[in-house]
Order: structure tokens, then C-alpha cells, then sequence
């Protein structure tokens, strides 16, 4: 039998770009309690607070995490007008996630039910999520690359790691059709799936999700021509195939106001 691991409070790494006198070690009391709150173990822990410097930005402050919770990954973000009204709301979203894990590790030994009625409803309840940084359209640029290779997985699965990692959107190899899909949320309480080959949705594998599948195959477009249709679009990110390499690919907006770019290893 598992001996039960008793909480414990988590050290955690914290860095601070702008003036936020004394937010560190708030970050560090209210973040490092959070062992108190789950059965897992929080093996690493790191916050991330940013003042936004332009005084257009109603809530200047951004607070980010990232918690190593038994070799599952955790994230969550918020901002405020203040350092400790962000780090606040972030403890809050933070506690959320951690309940989710521990409700997904009961389910997965059989200690969860699992027909609850509208049950993915309550996975996506509404947030505050803040926006990108207002950086003029000039002035943008693709300040980080991504590459890596996705676990064929469900919906559900796929809807649950972008849960967890408090993402906008989720690219994933759907493991039904064994193509790429960008999983992201529709209407309150549901969610749609974009598939680069729409045509293939009648074979996906079973899921529960309250899901749309979006009919419109990705476009086929230069990296280039991407960053001028988000620009334009005003869209937080562009599901897209990148014509020079051939795979599937997503543009996104960052925090900071500058893109991001996300594409599938190999």
C-alpha cells in the first residue's frame, strides 16, 4: 500500500522584472502553502511577477507559475492591479488546479465518479484571463519557438492538460484520427477542435466533451503571412500550415505583446 505523503510547505523560485517591493516574499507565503492543499507532492515550484510598464494596462502586474506536481506540469496566470492583488488571484486559480489533479488521480484508481451530469461544464468554469501587453503591430515579433512532439491522446485528455497548464489552446495529436488538432474554448462551459484534416472528425475516439468541430481545413500559408492574418484578425492565436515546412502550426499572441510559435517535433 501507498504510504500517504504528508503536505508540506514548497520552496519557491521567484523572479521580478519591474517595481514590486516586498512582492517575492508574498509570493513566497502565499504560493509555498499550497502542499497543504493536495495529496501529490509539489516537487518544484516557480513564480514569475511582471510590471507591465505602459500606464494604458488597467492591471499592470502579471503573475505566473509553474508547479511540478508528482511529474505533472501545473501552470496558471493572472494579473492585477497591484503585485498582491495578482499573486492573490493567482493563488486562487493555483488551488483550483491542484483540486483537479487530485480529482483526476481519485479517477483514474476508481475513487471518482464519473457520470456526473455536465461534468465538463464545471471543468471550464469562466476566469479572468488577462490580455496581451498592446504592443503596436510594428513592433511585434516571434520572440519564442516551439517544438515538440504530442501524445496521441482524447479530447477529454487534450481538454484536461489545457485545464491544467491554464492554456488558451491545446495542440495535440488527436489518437482516434492520429492527426493534429488545436483544442480551444467556444461558447461558456463548451469547448471546439480544429483539425487539419476536418474531414476525418467521424473518426474520432470517444469523448465526453461538449465539443464543435470546426469544418474549415488550416490554411496553407508562409510563417510570414500567419503574423500579418493574426494581425489583422486581432485573434489570440491562428491555427495554420506552414507552407515551407508542411506542418501543422500555431501563431499565438504573448503576454509581453510580441508572438509566440508552436510546431509539432518532426
Amino acid at each position: 500500500m501507498k504510504q500517504k505523503v504528508e503536505p508540506r510547505d514548497v520552496e519557491i523560485d521567484v523572479t521580478t522584472h519591474g517595481r514590486l517591493p516586498g512582492a517575492a516574499d508574498y509570493a513566497r507565503k502565499k504560493i509555498g502553502v499550497l502542499g497543504r492543499y493536495t495529496d501529490q507532492r509539489i516537487l518544484h515550484a516557480r513564480v514569475r511577477l511582471t510590471e507591465h510598464a505602459d500606464p494604458a494596462v488597467q492591471r499592470p502586474v502579471v503573475a505566473q507559475a509553474n508547479l511540478d506536481v508528482d511529474g505533472r506540469m501545473v501552470r496558471a496566470q493572472a494579473d492585477g492591479s497591484t503585485a498582491n492583488e495578482a499573486i492573490d488571484r493567482l493563488d486562487a486559480r493555483l488551488r483550483q488546479r491542484l483540486q483537479r489533479v487530485s480529482d483526476h488521480w481519485q479517477a483514474r484508481r476508481g475513487g471518482l465518479p464519473g457520470d456526473e451530469p455536465h461534468q465538463w461544464r464545471h471543468e471550464s468554469e469562466p476566469t479572468h484571463r488577462p490580455n496581451y501587453f498592446p504592443r503596436p503591430v510594428e513592433e511585434r515579433r516571434i520572440v519564442r519557438r516551439k517544438s515538440f512532439t504530442p501524445a496521441p491522446c482524447s479530447v477529454d485528455e487534450a481538454a484536461l492538460e489545457m485545464e491544467l497548464l491554464d492554456y488558451d489552446f491545446h495542440m495535440f495529436t488527436e489518437e482516434g484520427t492520429g492527426v493534429i488538432g488545436v483544442l480551444y474554448r467556444g461558447e461558456p462551459g463548451t469547448y471546439r477542435l480544429a483539425l487539419v484534416m476536418p474531414a476525418m472528425a467521424d473518426q474520432l475516439a470517444p469523448y465526453e466533451l461538449p465539443l464543435t468541430i470546426s469544418s474549415q481545413p488550416a490554411p496553407c500559408i508562409t510563417i510570414d503571412e500567419a503574423v500579418v492574418r493574426l494581425g489583422i484578425l486581432g485573434l489570440p492565436f491562428l491555427f495554420f500550415i506552414d507552407a515551407a515546412q508542411g506542418r501543422a502550426s500555431v501563431l499565438y499572441h504573448r503576454y509581453d505583446g510580441h508572438y509566440g510559435l508552436i510546431t509539432p517535433a518532426g
